[in-house]
């Protein structure tokens, strides 16, 4: 059995949690429920953008989009979105580049207050 070859090897097996004790269920570390079957937009680490009908998600905030939109980039200057888009469908969207999530009715540009005018 692989407890008598642990134990000829002088290996100890240790659980991470003692006997009996109870594990805690990892909770979401924000609400997404609201927005559930309604349109969302999510910027992504590296500055792309995507417009979805949010589907479903995860505590880890992988992201399940339909109708999914991405709002394409210029070229010349990856910081500007040049008003092209590209459909891509049923997308699923990995929580550790979501950077930020804002209802896609909500959304309005305004003029950056910080650049100098020329």
């Amino acid at each position: 059995s692989s407890s008598a070859a642990a134990d000829f090897l002088g290996i100890r097996i240790m659980s991470r949690a003692p006997a009996g004790a109870q594990q805690k269920k990892k909770e979401s570390i924000i609400d997404l429920t609201k927005y559930l079957d309604k349109s969302v937009r999510i910027k992504f680490s590296g500055g792309r953008e995507a417009t979805g009908v949010l589907k479903g998600y995860d505590p880890l905030v992988n992201l399940v989009l339909d109708n999914c939109v991405e709002h394409l980039r210029e070229p010349d200057d990856p910081l500007k979105l040049s008003g092209e888009t590209r459909l891509l469908g049923l997308v699923v969207c990995r929580g550790t580049t979501v950077m930020a999530i804002c209802p896609a009715d909500g959304l309005e540009e305004i003029a950056n207050p910080f650049v100098a005018e020329e």
